[in-house]
């Protein structure tokens, strides 16, 4: 199962790197900094689990590749942007991020924030554009959902509330919504975007979604605990970050044994909605089981 699924991943991976290459080319006028920013940023490797979510939600309802792909792609570009403007010095400080100096480190902080600010436009562009689907209603429906997941009810909300939430007194339930705006809301789209490629059924919709948010909620309690337990070479990133700013996390309220249970209570969970898709569904069961037990 573990071998069928890290082929599967890896797989997706090595699809992606050559789908997001054909939107990022390269330029060698005036904005030439920006376009290679813009792909050191999202052709500088990752896990690429999001994209994965999207073709294996598209493939439960028999949707073409070349559809389901494009969408994939436009929400990684999207992630991209995300952990671009997450590093910034005026919001995380990170200095590494996927193993190499974070893009702000790299080039300039101006660079940075124009980087970012294109790369969600050629999100949105890639998810309007007819090759993504035939239908405009389908296209118009993932434009809206992404828009939602990245906005203020979003991503960015939680974003915003994570600098602003003071962690000497910040609660279960707080850090709980927080994190299902900032990290939770993009893997739904991942999930949800497959599920409106495929004309899904309500009940359908309805699991996925389920699946979505405690795949989410299990995902960030993994991070809070690689935060605490991991490396930082095998992350890619800085460890302890968040134990040192004082921040609030899983951990930090539950403790790192009770943080393991509840990630993988969430895990089984999620796993539990997938039921109605019978056997169809067993890389994206083994993606909870992978969530829980990753070390990067």
């Amino acid at each position: 199962m573990e071998v069928k699924f890290a082929k599967a991943l890896r797989q997706t991976a090595e699809l992606m790197e050559r789908e997001l290459d054909q939107y990022l080319p390269e330029s060698s006028g005036l904005e030439q900094q920006l376009y290679e920013a813009m792909r050191y940023a999202v052709l500088s490797g990752g896990k690429r689990l999001r994209p994965f979510l999207v073709i294996q939600c598209a493939d439960l309802f028999d949707v073409a590749r070349e559809y389901s792909v494009r969408v994939a792609a436009a929400l990684e570009i999207m992630h991209t942007y995300s952990l671009i403007h997450d590093d910034l010095p005026c919001m995380d400080d990170d200095d590494l991020r996927r193993g190499v100096p974070t893009v702000h480190k790299k080039f300039d902080e101006t660079v940075a924030v124009l980087a970012g600010d294109a790369l969600q436009a050629l999100a949105f562009e890639i998810l309007a554009d007819p090759k993504t689907h035939p239908s405009a209603g389908v296209r118009a429906s993932l434009v809206l959902k992404l828009s939602q997941a990245v906005g203020v009810r979003g991503m960015v909300g939680g974003q915003t509330m994570d600098i602003y939430a003071n962690g000497d007194d910040i609660s279960m339930a707080t850090i709980t919504r927080l994190q299902q705006l900032k990290t939770g809301a993009l893997i739904t789209f991942a999930c949800e975007a497959g599920a409106i490629l495929g004309h899904a059924s309500p009940g359908q919709i309805t699991a996925i979604r389920a699946f979505a948010h405690d795949l989410g909620l299990a995902f960030q309690i993994a991070d809070d605990i690689l935060d605490v337990e991991g490396k930082s070479d095998e992350m890619g990133k800085a460890a302890q970050k968040d134990s040192d700013a004082g921040k609030a996390t899983f951990v930090s309220l539950l403790g790192i044994e009770k943080a393991k249970i509840h990630a993988n209570m969430l895990s089984n969970q999620a796993i539990s909605h997938l039921s109605c898709f019978k056997g169809s569904a067993d890389l994206l069961q083994d993606a909870a089981i992978f969530t829980v037990k990753r070390n990067m």
